[in-house]
């Protein structure tokens, strides 16, 4: 107990110091930005900066114990378990998704939230003392032992690598996109950057190495998360605590909606994504003569730029959409029938922030109420049965220090999500006051920077020159990554929510893959195939498993499923 209690005072102090260092370094990358440092050098400087203390970590934490490797010793403290069981929970789903969500969907986001969080409350009474009892390696090794057989076992091991495997997917994706946009960098490139990341923090120790680096992506990710949105709460209201005040805010974007939605721009612009959605249903019923006359009119339309002389970058976009153009009927009545309900979509004014449950009738009303919660439930038993979120509980000494560790992961995540609706908020605010209603000939730079990316776009349908909400199209990803560049704040800042979604993701992805290969080298060939395997050649089919699997992840990401 007295070795245990020593080793946690250690590492409060390692990453307290850890911590204020990193304050330090944003702050010197602030003061660098005002004296003329380039926004590209501080995108690269906090890619690789923080991937190398990542690294430094996994390094360091290099293990050729078997415990260590699968379990970190079972010497965790619940504070730091805690902390790294967050960061394994915060994929970038969360960081990056979650106030994007709750920005389009307003108070029926929220399900999100509460299905999350309560699907840890299920941990901690049902689960995480349980496993942690049995004190198994992984979540297959504890079925094979509690239904003594390797049915089981084999059942439990296909459940977490395809889970685990479509969600770790996911987190590379994310980490692509991120080092993309702030490295500028092709977006294969910035996702094999990222794989190198996450196997360095793995590779080597296995669970300790991933235990210690999350700790430390942790950090860096809640920092990140947390400054923009305290920036923005003070700028606002002139409190710095932006979960205590957002409600103020959202009182003027109620105002504000009710103005904007009825504005008869905003309506001639609906209008006109209601009559374009008819015209692509006029196109389906008549295919496939439809595609034939819209082929010829594009043609005739193309020859027609040419000889008249038409801007080089009109007739290109002209011949890019003749090439786009579907070669069938099936595949012109597929491309049709998405953009006919993308076309009916924005032809409906978004949802009111703070209306719970909206519908046009009593029914609808309810219907969306059940919907709310089924889907809050839904959630909730999700999370409870994650696979690499539960194998985090075998790294704890003992029983009630894995039930500690579960309050400690509400607390760090609760941190983040009761942020979120703040963060959807502000950037709310800012984009209905600052950017709609705005000329398009003189949008703002971060517009055209997530453009190229994909997420955002802007089409002026009724030629005004003057963009309405119903022309623009965000992507959710991009209310927290540009919600620095949206209000204005030094490039720094956008540059430490780089850092922060990079940490979320890479965090995520150790863990699934940490999972994955565990289940694969222990459960199938150490418990199933070769259960005389030394420990070494355990060690060495885990860590080739773990390579493997990151391959073929980062391969299918950079398809762009």
């Amino acid at each position: 107990m007295r070795r245990n209690l020593g080793f946690a005072r250690q590492l409060r102090r390692y990453y307290g110091i850890y911590t204020l260092g990193f304050a330090v370094f944003v702050v010197l990358l602030a003061i660098g930005e005002s004296m003329g440092l380039s926004q590209q050098l501080i995108g690269h400087v906090f890619l690789f900066v923080t991937i190398a203390i990542y690294a430094t970590i996994g390094v360091l934490s290099r293990t050729s114990d078997v415990s260590e490797y699968y379990v970190a010793g079972r010497r965790v403290p619940a504070l730091f378990n805690g902390m790294a069981t967050a960061a394994d929970w915060m994929s970038a789903a969360s960081f990056i998704g979650l106030a994007g969500t709750l920005y389009f969907s307003g108070f029926e986001g929220l399900a999100f939230v509460t299905g999350w969080t309560g699907g840890f409350v299920l941990v901690a009474l049902l689960l995480a003392p349980y496993l942690r009892k049995f004190g198994q390696y992984t979540i297959p090794d504890f079925l094979g032992a509690r239904y003594q057989g390797n049915v089981a076992r084999l059942v439990g091991l296909s459940a977490a690598v395809l889970a685990s495997f479509v969600y770790l997917v996911a987190q590379i994706y994310g980490v692509g996109l991120v080092t993309s946009r702030f490295v500028s960098v092709e977006f294969e490139i910035g996702l094999f950057i990222g794989l190198a990341g996450i196997l360095v923090c793995s590779f080597l120790g296995g669970m300790r190495a991933v235990t210690w680096t999350q700790v430390a992506q942790y950090v860096i990710l809640i920092i990140a998360y947390l400054v923009p949105v305290v920036i923005l709460s003070y700028k606002l209201t002139g409190i710095p605590i932006p979960q205590a005040v957002y409600g103020t805010v959202l009182q003027q974007i109620s105002a504000r909606e009710d103005a904007l939605f009825e504005a008869p721009s905003e309506r001639e612009v609906r209008d006109l994504y209601t009559a374009r959605a008819q015209d692509y249903a006029d196109k389906i019923a008549a295919l496939p003569a439809s595609l034939e006359n819209e082929r010829r009119r594009m043609i005739e339309e193309l020859n027609g730029m040419r000889l008249g002389n038409a801007p080089a970058r009109d007739i290109a976009l002209a011949e890019r959409a003749l090439r786009d153009l579907p070669r069938t009927p099936a595949q012109a009545s597929e491309a049709w029938q998405r953009a006919r309900a993308e076309a009916l979509e924005r032809a409906r004014p978004p949802p009111r922030h703070a209306e719970a449950h909206p519908g046009a009738t009593a029914d609808e009303s309810a219907t969306a109420r059940n919907n709310f919660l089924a889907l809050m439930f839904v959630l909730m038993v999700g999370t409870a049965a994650l696979p690499h979120i539960l194998m985090r509980y075998y790294t704890t000494p003992g029983v009630m220090e894995a039930r500690r560790s579960v309050l400690w992961s509400l607390f760090f995540i609760f941190l983040l999500y009761v942020t979120a609706p703040a963060y959807a908020v502000f950037a709310k605010w800012e984009v209905y006051n600052n950017l709609v209603g705005s000329s398009i000939a003189i949008l703002p730079d971060w517009v055209a920077s997530w453009g190229r990316v994909g997420l955002v776009r802007i089409e002026d349908l009724n030629g005004d020159g003057i963009l309405q909400l119903a022309e623009l199209r965000l992507n959710t990803d991009v209310i927290v990554l540009a919600t620095p560049e949206i209000a204005g704040l030094p490039y720094v800042v956008s540059g430490l929510v780089a850092a922060g979604g990079l940490a979320a993701a890479l965090s995520t992805a150790d863990g699934l893959l940490l999972t994955i290969s565990n289940a694969l080298s222990h459960d199938l060939y150490y418990k199933v195939i070769n259960p005389q395997a030394t420990t070494h050649r355990r060690l060495v089919i885990s860590k080739s498993q773990l390579l493997v699997v990151a391959v073929v992840a980062a391969w299918v990401a950079s398809m762009r499923p």
